[in-house]
């Protein structure tokens, strides 16, 4: 299994993390459509809890089926690799840096980004771009 620390991923199915249980994971094993949750503490400290207690609470009180993933550094100097290469070429507003919890990415099945959302944007709306990408539009 290839390391999260590879030098110059191509496709984030390059790229393992640890899961909230801190399990290396190979995104290659996410090729089918799936959400994933990273969570991170870098905005307005809102996620301070240990990944137990992270995932314990989505789990509780959003009822979240998928899959969680240790709690990570989006911006900065220590930006998880996942990130920086999610985040290479899909501007937001302020240039690169995540502005806030919840920013989603679209990945197609080769593993390149396809489009970067807001945090504001809910996952409903994003039915239509998942179908394009799918071949069902």
């Amino acid at each position: 299994m290839t390391s999260q620390f590879i030098q110059n991923p191509e496709s984030i199915f390059d790229l393992s993390v640890k899961d909230a249980r801190g399990h290396e994971v190979d995104l290659s094993t996410y090729k089918g459509l799936e959400i994933l949750a990273f969570p991170c503490n870098q905005f307005g400290e809102e996620e301070p809890g240990s990944n137990d207690q992270i995932a314990d609470f989505v789990c509780t009180r959003f009822k979240s089926e998928f899959p969680i993933f240790e709690k990570i550094d989006v911006n900065g100097e220590h930006a998880s690799p996942l990130y920086k290469l999610l985040k290479s070429g899909k501007w937001g507003i302020f240039g690169d840096d995540i502005q806030w919890n919840f920013a989603k990415f679209l990945v197609d099945k080769n593993g390149q980004v396809v489009d970067r959302y807001y945090p504001t944007t809910s996952l409903l709306s994003l039915e239509h771009d998942i179908k394009k990408l799918l071949g069902l539009s």
